[in-house]
Formats: structure tokens, C-alpha cells, sequence
């Protein structure tokens, strides 16, 4: 395990706004009040694919976009770093109002769009389009939103050593129109409304709604369980900028794992149907590499300050929040991904019962006298065996049948986590499915294929209006 550069690299200079001051304040200011209120007010009137089809609602609409275009012109210099993107906008919304708010075309403004080029801590995007919402609104609807970069100095030189990823973006939620009042804690471009599909070259996560969403839960979660948390964790939990720049270290290194390794297969990016257990092991098997990926990188830091080294400030960044990341992909996948969201086909929630059952089953996790455990001194081999166990997986399923790579898969996964008592996978497949297309297999697989453990059942209960209030979470009400 490599150790990342100790100098930060040479940042993509951000163009200085016409005024500071009013670009860190934009979100209080009158063009943007406007510009959010019409977006809003549009959204009813569109329909799942952004159209507006009831002609009745057009000139209602046409004096909405007027005043989002008229907002974008005003606001645009204040962000001249995109003045490419905002000013091809007014282009495509008007294609839109003279095509009889037809389903829109975004294309034109989204190539325009390039904010993987100013991955500089605080620099500030206006972003404006027709789109879905991960986790959010499926519809598409005009969506507005004000970021912000977060790139600290040892995440850049993190970036530019071992850990290379020119499409990853990391950002903080300023204020965003209601598709973003929701789960939704990402902001892809192929989620935008466009006539053709661009090859893609960016891809952002908002940190800041990570890590608040974690400190929340993880802080009701410890409470809960009584576990008692070393001394770093819970400073991971109480303070929202230690914990953004943990997200950023955990996402950038899981993010580019879906590319790298032995791959039999990338369910994400293939986009056929499969039993959903293959999408738990592909997103486990990347959180888990940025788990044993933090481990190594704070060993081999350890060992250099115990020779007697003295690190660099970014060295020391980033050995501490390499501990940290180790902590993060513990705790929200043992305590929020399995009760967040629906039980039908959830494969992150199975993946954080995954890990807890095989930390249960080695002795590092107990649950004993009404009170959660952590042996920690085991806790960081006993996740990279587990990590072992599904990258071995995939080394020997590049061999396999597809199909025979799904029962490896479900073997592995059945292993440790029980699956439902009326489970036809558990019993065996019939010989006629297993003789049969790949169909057969992912129908059987039951929605709720591997249910909650009675220790996440009760966890559940105790922990669902914790749960609900983080949908819509920013940083400065965490």
C-alpha cells in the first residue's frame, strides 16, 4: 500500500467573481429567491418526462421560465468559471417554450457543464436543469441548485497519487429547489433531460448531506445500542467539517473502484436485470476497498511516526481522516443502510446487514446484555477478510457461466446473512429454471430475499423517525 504525495498538487485556478462577497451570499439574494420560486412553482405543471402537455398551463409557463432565464442572466457573473454552461441555458429553455414545452433538451447547456475542471475548495456552481432526483423525485422536473467544491489539500494530493479519478466532483448543498428536499445526495448528468446521450465526464456526490445525515444517525444509533465509541469516532460524529472531508476520502476511492479489479461484472453500468444480492456485493465490494485502502494508507503512515518521522500537515490529514473512513463505512452501513429505505430488492441495506452478520460470526461485533461491542483491535482485518472473500469471488467468476456466478454469489451472501424461511434460492432452484434463461433465476428471487435480523427489527423501531428526518438534511441544521 502505497502512501499519497505529501505536497498538494497545483489546483485548477477559479476565476475570481465579480464579487466575492456576493457570490458566498448568492443564496440570500433576490435573483436567486426568484429563480427558486419559479423553478418550483413549474414543477407541477410538468409531467414524468418534464413536458408541459396541457396547453392551458403554457402561458403560466412561459412567464415562469422567463423569470428562471432573466435570474441566470443576472447571476451568471457572479460564477465565471461556468459562464459557457449559463450561457448556453437561455438557449435551451427557450428551444423548450418553442417547442410547445415538449419533453426538454438539455443537451447543449449539460456538455457546457464541466465542474470536475474547478475542483477548488470553495468554488461555487449555479446549477439549473430539467431532471430526476436519485433517491429523490422520479419525474423530471426543473431543478435549481446553488453548490459548492469540497477539496481539501490531502484529498488533492490523494487525487493526483495512487487514487486518480478526473470524473469525481465532491460538493456542499447551498440551496436547491425540492427534487433535493429529499434522500437524494448526488447530482449525475445522466439524470438530465437530453435528446442523446454525451459521453460523461463528471459525477458529483454532496458530501455535506453524507456526513450530516451519518453524525445524526450514528450519534442516535450509539445511544441506542450503547456502545461506546473510542475517542476519534466520536469526533467524527460531533463535528459536520471533520466528517465532510472523511466523505470525501471514503467516496473518491469507492468511486472509482467500480472500474478496477477483477470484474466478472458491473451490474451499474450493463443495465440489465439481475438479482439485486449482485448490485449488494458490487457496492460492498468498493466500500469495503475503501475500507482496506484507509487501513493500509494509516499503517504505513503509523509506521513512518513510529520510526521517529515527522509528517507533512497534509501526511497528518491524511492519516487521520484514514482512520476515520474506517469508521464511516462502518458505522452507516451497520446502522443506517439496513433500516433506510424500502425492504423490496434493497440491496444496500442487505450489504450493511452482510457486514454486520460476518463481524457477528467472527466475535469482533457482540450484541450481549442489551449492549453493541466493537473488539476494534480485530475490527480492521476482520473487514478486509470479509473484503477478500467477495474479491476472491470475482476472480473465480470470470471463469464461471453468468448464471453460475449468481448461485456463487448467493452462496457467499446466504453464508452469512439467513435468507427468508420461504425462500426458493435457499431450497435449490428447480432444474428447469437452472436449465432455463437467465429470466427464470431473478424471478424466483423474492423482494425481501434476506429480511431483517430481530436485532435490526427492534434497531428499526426505535430508529425510524431518526431516519425520516434526515431526508432533506443540510450541514448547517445537522
Amino acid at each position: 500500500m502505497s502512501v499519497p504525495h505529501t505536497a498538494a498538487p497545483a489546483a485548477t485556478p477559479a476565476v475570481a467573481p465579480a464579487s466575492a462577497h456576493d457570490v458566498q451570499t448568492v443564496e440570500t439574494s433576490p435573483a436567486w429567491h426568484r429563480l427558486k420560486a419559479a423553478a418550483t412553482a413549474l414543477q407541477p405543471l410538468q409531467v414524468k418526462d418534464g413536458s408541459i402537455p396541457d396547453p392551458e398551463d403554457h402561458p403560466r409557463a412561459r412567464d415562469l421560465v422567463s423569470s428562471i432565464v432573466a435570474s441566470i442572466r443576472e447571476l451568471a457573473p457572479l460564477f465565471p468559471h461556468d459562464a459557457a454552461y449559463l450561457g448556453a441555458l437561455p438557449g435551451d429553455f427557450a428551444r423548450w417554450v418553442d417547442g410547445g414545452f415538449a419533453v426538454p433538451d438539455f443537451l447543449d447547456s449539460l456538455v457546457e457543464f464541466q465542474p470536475q475542471r474547478h475542483r477548488v475548495d470553495g468554488v461555487r456552481h449555479l446549477v439549473v436543469f430539467p431532471m430526476y432526483t436519485q433517491n429523490g423525485s422520479p419525474d423530471r422536473h426543473v431543478e435549481a441548485l446553488i453548490v459548492e467544491a469540497i477539496w481539501p489539500d490531502f484529498v488533492a494530493a490523494l487525487e493526483a497519487g495512487d487514487y486518480g479519478n478526473a470524473l469525481f466532483v465532491s460538493l456542499r448543498l447551498i440551496d436547491f429547489t425540492p427534487g433535493y428536499d429529499t434522500n437524494s445526495a448526488v447530482l449525475f448528468p445522466e439524470t438530465v433531460a437530453m435528446r442523446e446521450i454525451p459521453p460523461f465526464t463528471w459525477g458529483a456526490i454532496f458530501q455535506d448531506r453524507e456526513a450530516a445525515r451519518y453524525r445524526r444517525v450514528v450519534a442516535a444509533a450509539a445511544d441506542i445500542t450503547r456502545l461506546a465509541l473510542p475517542e476519534d469516532a466520536a469526533e467524527l460524529i460531533a463535528d459536520q467539517d471533520v466528517a465532510e472531508r472523511t466523505f470525501v476520502m471514503w467516496d473518491i476511492i469507492h468511486d472509482r473502484t467500480h472500474m478496477r479489479g477483477d470484474l466478472p461484472f458491473d451490474p451499474f453500468m450493463i443495465k440489465q436485470r439481475m438479482p439485486f444480492f449482485l448490485y449488494t456485493l458490487e457496492e460492498l465490494r468498493c466500500d469495503l476497498t475503501a475500507f482496506r485502502e484507509s487501513v493500509g494508507i494509516q499503517r504505513a503512515l503509523d509506521a513512518r511516526v513510529a520510526a521517529g518521522e515527522d509528517l507533512t500537515a497534509i501526511e497528518r490529514d491524511t492519516r487521520r481522516h484514514a482512520r476515520l473512513v474506517q469508521y464511516a463505512v462502518l458505522f452507516d452501513r451497520i446502522f443506517r443502510f439496513p433500516i433506510t429505505g424500502s425492504r423490496v430488492r434493497n440491496y444496500d441495506g442487505l450489504g450493511g446487514q452482510l457486514l454486520f452478520a460476518w463481524l457477528h460470526k467472527k466475535h469482533v461485533l457482540e450484541w450481549r446484555d442489551v449492549e453493541l461491542s466493537i473488539d476494534w483491535a480485530r475490527l480492521a482485518d476482520a473487514v478486509i477478510e470479509l473484503s477478500d472473500m467477495i474479491n476472491e469471488l470475482y476472480w473465480e467468476s470470470i471463469d464461471r457461466p453468468k448464471t453460475a456466478h449468481w448461485l456463487a454469489a448467493y452462496a457467499l451472501v446466504s453464508g452469512i446473512v439467513t435468507p427468508h424461511p420461504a425462500s426458493v434460492w435457499a431450497q435449490g432452484l428447480p432444474r428447469d429454471v437452472l436449465a432455463g434463461p437467465p429470466k427464470g433465476y431473478t424471478d424466483l428471487v423474492m423482494d425481501d430475499e434476506f429480511p431483517l435480523s430481530m436485532f435490526y427489527e427492534a434497531l428499526d423501531k426505535k430508529m425510524r423517525d431518526v431516519i425520516e428526518s434526515t431526508a432533506g438534511i443540510r450541514a448547517r441544521t445537522s
